[in-house]
C-alpha cells in the first residue's frame, strides 16, 4: 500500500514549543516525532508516503527532502487547517487503490500498521481502524465495537469504553466521498466525525475494528516529551547512535572522560558533555547541544543546539532549538498547575519548558511548572514563576 501521513496541525496544546514549528517536528528523544512515523511506515513495507503539511511547513520540507530510506515522499499542502478530514482530502490524488493513514503526531509500533494492513478487506468494509485499550482515555478519542465491527466514534472520550482509536487507519477512495458528504463544524471537516457517519450508515459499509497493541506515544503538553522521551529510552528506540547498557553516544559526540552518563541517556551527534557534568537518567541531548562543566541534567530533553552552562542543575525540562541557559542556572522539578489553551492542568510533574531561541543570562532560577515562550530573554538573576511570553524581556 502508500500510506498519507496528517502533518498539518499547529499542536496549539503544546505551545510554545510549537509557536515557530510544527508538532511532528518536536524532539521524541533524539529526533522529531515524525521521523518515527516514516519509520514505522517504511519497516510495515509502504511503496511510498503522501504527507500534508499546512503549519510551518518548510520545517517538515526542509528537513525530510523528498525521500526517507529509499521510500518516496510526496507533500501535499493543506492551506488552512480545516480539520484532519480536510487534512487527509488534500491527498486524494496522491493515492490509488487501497491507503494507509497514520497521524504525524503519534509514535506508533510497525506492528499496528500491518495488523490494521492485513485485516483490511475493501470488499467487505469501507475502512479499518487499529484500536487499543487504554487506561487513561480523557485525551482521546474513543470507539465502541462489537464482532470485530466499530460501532461508536466519539471526538468526547467515553471513560466506559477504555478503547481508544489509535489513529491507524486502512481505506480505499470510498473515504473520500464519505469526507465530502460530511456536513461541517464550525467550518471544519473532522475524520473521527466522518467514520460515526460511517458506521451509523449501513449504505457506507461496515467499518472494521482491528484490536492491536505495542508502543503508542502521544504528546499532547509540552511536558508530555519527557515521558516520549523515556518510553523510546526504554524500548531502545534510538537510531543513529552507538550503545552500551542503555547509555547511546553518537560517534562525532564528545563526553569528556570526567563526565557521567547515567543510563538511560542519548547523545546526539556533535553534542559535547563537560568535565565532571551528570547526565541522565532518561535524558536526551539533541545534536550540537552543549553541557558545560559541573552542570546536572536530570530527565529532561535538551534539543538541537541547546547551551547548558557550567553549574546548572536541571531536572524535568523541555527545551527548543538554540536555548542558552548561562551558569549557575536551577530548575528543580515539582507539582504544578499550568495553564493551557484555556484550561488549567492540574498536579503536573515539571521543571521547566523553554521555547526556541530563549535566552537566560545566568544564576536563573525556575519555579516548578515555568513555561518561556520563544525568543524570550531572561536577565542575570532573574527567578521566573508562570509564563513569560514570547519575546518578553525580563530584568528582575
Amino acid at each position: 500500500m502508500d500510506a498519507v501521513v496528517l502533518a498539518a496541525g499547529e499542536g496549539e496544546r503544546l505551545a510554545p514549543l510549537t509557536e515557530s514549528r510544527p508538532k511532528p517536528m518536536l524532539p521524541a528523544a533524539n529526533r522529531p516525532i515524525l521521523s518515527y512515523v516514516f519509520d514505522t511506515l517504511v519497516d510495515a513495507g509502504v511503496d511510498s508516503i503522501a504527507v500534508v503539511i499546512g503549519y510551518e511547513r518548510d520545517h517538515i520540507r526542509d528537513h525530510f527532502g523528498n525521500t526517507y530510506r529509499d521510500t518516496p515522499l510526496e507533500y501535499v499542502v493543506q492551506e488552512k487547517q480545516l480539520g484532519s478530514g480536510h487534512a487527509l482530502l488534500q491527498a486524494r490524488d496522491a493515492v490509488d487503490g487501497p491507503f494507509l493513514v497514520l497521524n504525524g503526531d503519534q509514535i506508533v509500533d510497525p506492528g499496528m500498521v500491518t495488523d490494521v494492513r492485513d485485516a483490511y478487506d475493501p470488499a467487505q468494509e469501507v475502512g479499518a481502524l487499529g484500536v487499543i485499550e487504554q487506561a487513561a482515555v480523557v485525551r482521546y478519542s474513543t470507539v465502541s465495537i462489537a464482532d470485530d465491527v466499530v460501532t461508536t466514534v466519539s471526538e468526547t472520550p467515553d471513560a466506559d469504553s477504555g478503547l481508544v482509536n489509535a489513529g491507524v487507519y486502512a481505506f480505499d477512495g470510498r473515504i473520500f466521498d464519505a469526507i465530502d458528504a460530511t456536513p461541517r463544524t464550525d467550518g471544519e471537516l473532522s475524520l473521527p466525525v466522518t467514520l460515526e457517519r460511517v458506521v451509523t450508515d449501513d449504505a457506507d459499509g461496515r467499518l472494521r475494528a482491528v484490536r492491536t497493541d505495542g508502543l503508542w506515544l502521544d504528546a499532547t503538553y509540552a511536558w508530555d516529551l519527557l515521558a516520549v522521551a523515556e518510553h523510546l529510552l526504554d524500548v531502545e528506540w534510538i537510531e543513529g547512535v552507538t550503545e552500551d547498557e542503555g547509555v547511546w553516544v553518537a560517534d562525532s559526540a564528545q563526553v569528556h572522560d570526567s563526565a557521567v552518563l547515567r543510563a538511560p541517556v542519548v547523545v546526539a551527534p556533535d553534542a559535547v558533555v563537560g568535565p565532571n557534568a551528570v547526565v541522565g537518567p532518561a535524558t536526551s541531548l539533541g545534536r550540537n547541544a552543549t553541557v558545560g562543566a559541573n552542570a546536572t541534567i536530570s530527565r529532561s530533553v535538551l534539543d538541537v543546539d541547546t547551551r547548558v552552562g557550567p553549574n546548572c542543575s536541571l531536572h524535568e525540562v523541555v527545551t527548543g532549538r538554540a536555548v542558552d541557559i548561562g551558569a549557575g542556572t536551577v530548575a528543580p522539578s515539582g507539582a504544578a498547575d499550568i495553564p493551557v489553551a484555556g484550561q488549567v492542568v492540574e498536579g503536573q510533574s515539571v521543571g521547566a519548558v523553554l521555547a526556541d531561541r530563549v535566552t537566560a543570562a545566568g544564576d536563573n532560577s525556575f519555579a516548578p511548572g515555568a513555561i518561556v515562550g520563544t525568543d524570550a530573554s531572561l536577565g542575570v538573576g532573574t527567578h521566573v514563576v508562570g509564563r513569560v511570553s514570547r519575546g518578553a524581556e525580563v530584568v528582575r
